[in-house]
This record gives C-alpha cells, structure tokens and sequence, in this order.
C-alpha cells in the first residue's frame, strides 16, 4: 500500500455491472490506468488490503488513496475531465440523477440478484422475480417516452451508472426481453451496447496475478 504507483491501479471484474460503469467513466475520461482483472472467487490480497469489503471495483489512485465505490470513482474520473459532459449540470438534475441510481442500486438489484441466480430462491418461481425487477423497467421506459435519455435528450451519469444493470437483466432471458413490451429500453440498451467505447471497456484480459504486469487501460 505504500509503494507509489505511476497510473491509479483498478481492480475489476468484466462482467460486474458496478466495474463496467467505473471503466466507462474512467475511459471517457482519457484516464490511464492499470486494470488488474481479478477472479471473484480467488481475491487478491492486495485487493483486500486496499479495500477490505472484497468487493470490485477497487480504484487504488497514485497518493495511495482507495475509492471503492462504482459511483465515486465515475464522479472522481469525471471530475478530472468530462468530454461528453455526462455529470449532472443542476441541482435538479442532480437529485434526480442520484434518485435513479439509488433505486437501480438498491431494490432493482436485489431483484435482479434474485432473477438471475432464481434457483438460488426457490420459494418463488423466476417470473415473480422478474416481475418485481419490472417495475424499475417501467420507470425508465416512462422516462424514455418523454426524452431520448434517462435525465435528458443528451447520455448523461445516470444512463451509464444504469445501463449495465439493465444489460445484465436483459441478458438472463434475451428472448423475453427482446419481446417485451419495454420498446424504447430495449433501444436505449441496444444504442449502448453498440458503442465503441462500450466495447473497449468490455475487452476481456486475463486474470492479474501478483508480480506480473498490470494491463494498461
């Protein structure tokens, strides 16, 4: 921990939806770090002795300072540059903002957790977990209605801190989603998935091991 690093070191998982909204603010911002891709299973130490919570992702920045939470390493990347000015430009929109992701991050996790590992929660069928996950879907295809994007007509911090939550949902049935009555989530979620800098964030690498070079990313 006390060694100085020349790049901000980022433990992440691929998959995790809290690590994908991280690397993408950190990307868009032109930040340079080292990506230390990690086994979810099999934690590195050296993780777990920046952040004991044991959770990704895990920003360990050059003064040897820890951001271990998604949402403060998206406002510290985006702090230092935003290009695409996703934060927040008011007061309204801040709380707004920050309302939707409290929700996304709270109880619509909880119930895609529970739609997607459903055989972990046998006490309901699959469908009753993907009807309480529904309600937030039903939020923001209201919200799309009205605008091209979740705050505005521009992407903005909460379309990214969101969107990998929703990609996550789609993907335990992509069939049903793709047929679901959720039009303009489904085109929103497609638009996302089909930018480059989403797929420049989603480059699989191999797992870190101590000693070994970290990726630049």
């Amino acid at each position: 921990m006390n060694k100085l690093h020349r790049h901000p070191i980022l433990y992440s998982f691929r998959r995790c939806p809290f690590a994908i909204r991280a690397r993408l603010a950190i990307k868009v911002s032109n930040i340079q770090v080292e990506l230390r891709e990690v086994k979810l299973a099999d934690k590195p130490k050296e993780m777990l002795a920046c952040s004991a919570k044991g959770s990704v992702p895990v920003l360990l920045l050059t003064d040897n300072t820890v951001i271990d939470e998604s949402r403060d390493i998206m406002l510290w990347a985006l702090s230092q540059n935003d290009p695409q000015n996703w934060l927040p430009i008011n007061t309204e929109e801040y709380a707004e903002t920050n309302r939707l992701i409290d929700m996304n991050d709270n109880e619509f996790k909880q119930h895609l957790d529970h739609y997607k590992y459903a055989d972990r929660f046998a006490e309901n069928p699959i469908e009753y977990y993907r009807e309480q996950a529904e309600e937030f879907l039903q939020l923001l295809e209201t919200r799309l209605n009205k605008k091209l994007y979740l705050i505005n007509d521009n992407i903005t911090f909460a379309d990214i801190a969101i969107m990998p939550f929703i990609r996550q949902f789609a993907y335990v049935n992509k069939d049903w989603f793709d047929q679901s009555q959720y039009n303009k989530c489904q085109q929103w979620l497609e638009q996302f998935l089909q930018m480059p800098l989403f797929n420049i964030v989603m480059k699989k690498y191999p797992c870190w091991q101590a000693g070994k070079a970290s990726h630049t990313f």
